[in-house]
C-alpha cells in the first residue's frame, strides 16, 4: 500500500480569497494603495476585484502580512472577521445557516471547508465535547496568523449567529505565538486562550452540539448540499508542495532539539527514505529546508519586540545565543541585534 504522504504535485492550494477582499477594501477606506502591497505578495487588482478568482492560499497569507503591516494593525484576521458579514461566506454559510442543529452546522463546516480554502482542513470531533482541529495543507503554517484568526473568529461569530445565543468556546489553541495581546482576544474567546500550543483547535461544550439553528431549513438545506458535493467533486486532490508538510512537522519540534528528520519522518507517519525522496523532487534535502525554515522564522520572530534574543534562541532549537548569532549572520551577514536594532531606526 502507498503511503498517503506519496502524491502527485499538483496546483498549489486555493481559496476563493474572501479574507484578501476584505483586507484590500480595509486599506482603502484608510487612504493605503492596495496596489503594491498585492503585486509584493504576487497578486493583482484585477485578480482581487474578480470575485470567481481563486488565489493561491500562500499568496493571501502573504498579502494579509503585508497588508496589517501597512495598517499598523497586528491582529488584522480577528477585526476583519469581526466585521464582516458572514453571509460573505457564500454556498458554505448558507449549507451552515440551513442545518437543522448546531452539530450538524459544525460537521458540514468541517466536511465542505476546502470549498473556501484548500489550504486549511477542518475536522470536527465529538466526545465529551465538540472540537474543531484546523491544519494546514500543502501551505506552510509558520507564515500565517491573520487567516486563521480569521477562520476561528468566524466560526464562533456563526455559532452565535445560528443558535442565537452567545456561544463560547471552553478552549482555543493557536500553534502561533503571541505576547501581550491585551484584552480583545478574551473578551471576544474567553479566558481559556493559548497560544504557541501543539494544535490550532477550538473546542466548545457538549451543550452547544444540540442547539437547534434557529434558521433551519431542511429543504433548502437539502439542496445546498448537493451543489456542496458537486464542488467538492471539481476540487483538485492532494496538491500543494511537500515543503510545507515538512515545514509544518518541523516547527513544534524546534524547541525541543527534536527537528531531525527521522522525527519529522516519524510525525508524518512514513519512512524517512519515504519523504526525502518528493524533497529531493523539489530540489531541496530536509537539512536546507530546515535552514531557511529557521532563517524565515528567525526574521519573524525578531519582528516581535516583545521576544528577547535568548528566547528566540530556544524557540529555534539553539541551545545558547551564539550559535543564533553565528546562523543568522551566516544567513543575513548581520547578527540578531543589529537587524532588530536597524528595522527599529
Amino acid at each position: 500500500m502507498h503511503s498517503p504522504y506519496v502524491r502527485h504535485l499538483g496546483a498549489l492550494p486555493s481559496a476563493t480569497g474572501g479574507i484578501a477582499r476584505l483586507a484590500c477594501a480595509k486599506l482603502k477606506n484608510a487612504k493605503v494603495e492596495p496596489e503594491p502591497l498585492l503585486k509584493k505578495a504576487g497578486l493583482t487588482l484585477s485578480q482581487i476585484d474578480d470575485q470567481n478568482f481563486r488565489l493561491k492560499v500562500r499568496d493571501q497569507i502573504r498579502f494579509l502580512n503585508l497588508a496589517a503591516g501597512a495598517l499598523q494593525d497586528n491582529l488584522l484576521g480577528f477585526h476583519l472577521a469581526q466585521s464582516m458579514d458572514l453571509r460573505e461566506l457564500g454556498l458554505l454559510y448558507y449549507v451552515l445557516a440551513s442545518s437543522e442543529m448546531l452539530s450538524e452546522a459544525l460537521q458540514r463546516g468541517a466536511h465542505y471547508s476546502s470549498i473556501v480554502n484548500e489550504g486549511i482542513a477542518l475536522k470536527y470531533i465529538e466526545g465529551a465535547d465538540a472540537c474543531m482541529t484546523f491544519a494546514y495543507v500543502g501551505v506552510s503554517r509558520h507564515f500565517d496568523q491573520h487567516q486563521i484568526e480569521f477562520w476561528m473568529v468566524a466560526l464562533v461569530r456563526i455559532c452565535r449567529q445560528l443558535s442565537g445565543l452567545r456561544v463560547v468556546p471552553t478552549r482555543v489553541r493557536l500553534t502561533h505565538r503571541r505576547y501581550n495581546i491585551g484584552s480583545e482576544f478574551a473578551e471576544f474567546f474567553g479566558g481559556d486562550l493559548e497560544f504557541g500550543a501543539a494544535i490550532d483547535e477550538m473546542v466548545f461544550a457538549t451543550a452547544v452540539r444540540q442547539m437547534p439553528v434557529v434558521s433551519a431549513d431542511p429543504y433548502l438545506n437539502k439542496i445546498l448540499i448537493a451543489y456542496c458535493e458537486e464542488a467538492l467533486s471539481l476540487r483538485p486532490k492532494g496538491s500543494g508542495s511537500i515543503r510545507s508538510d515538512v515545514e509544518n512537522a518541523i516547527v513544534p519540534l524546534l524547541p525541543h532539539g527534536k527537528a531531525r528528520a527521522c522525527e519529522v519522518a516519524r510525525r508524518l507517519g512514513v519512512s524517512q527514505r519515504t519523504f526525502v525522496r518528493p524533497l529531493s523532487l523539489e530540489g531541496l534535502t530536509f537539512s536546507e529546508v530546515l535552514e531557511r525554515l529557521r532563517s524565515d522564522l528567525a526574521k519573524r520572530y525578531l519582528a516581535d519586540g516583545d521576544l528577547s534574543i535568548s528566547q528566540i534562541a530556544w524557540l529555534l532549537g539553539y541551545q545558547e545565543v551564539s550559535a543564533l548569532t553565528h546562523a543568522f549572520k551566516r544567513w543575513t551577514g548581520k547578527t540578531p541585534r543589529e537587524a532588530r536594532l536597524q528595522a527599529a531606526s
